[in-house]
């Protein structure tokens, strides 16, 4: 369960958080697995109910927050438009972590190469051709198709 920490105005100070984050601020000071509602009120914590969160999108940048809807507190995602940097930066990780990916089918094929290896070799060949050309599809590196080993 996610909750808000609020200040002494009643305005939130933190969301979301957690009971690591209440077991971290209060050292010296032991919690059971749930608190019941009078602790969570003693440190100015009141649960959130969650909202579904929105599909992601390296245009959007994601906040969520917290607000109190008819004595509810309750979740809130904010959308906000992603910098070009920020885009940049999402786009060179992401084409980073297909080409890991990539690299690792490829290295796990290998085997499949050999001259005695007791499988389609050009059926093998052909995917891994595949694997070394999905830079080249039309939606790299957001809207990929994945070749399906043989």
């Amino acid at each position: 369960m996610f909750y808000a920490k609020l200040n002494d105005e009643k305005k939130v100070e933190q969301y979301p958080y957690t009971l690591t984050d209440l077991r971290i601020n209060t050292p010296n000071t032991s919690f059971p697995d749930q608190i019941d509602e009078a602790t969570a009120l003693f440190f100015n914590l009141v649960p959130v109910k969650p909202a579904v969160q929105p599909k992601e999108n390296y245009r959007i940048n994601l906040e969520r927050i917290a607000v109190l809807q008819d004595n509810e507190w309750v979740e809130e995602w904010i959308e906000t438009p992603a910098s070009s940097e920020q885009i940049k930066e999402r786009t060179t990780a992401c084409i980073k972590d297909i080409r890991e990916k990539r690299n690792r089918y490829l290295l796990d094929s290998d085997w499949t190469q050999l001259p005695d290896a007791l499988v389609n070799t050009k059926e093998w060949a052909l995917y891994r051709q595949k694997l070394r050309d999905l830079t080249l599809q039309e939606g790299f590196p957001w809207e990929i198709i994945w070749p399906e080993a043989t």
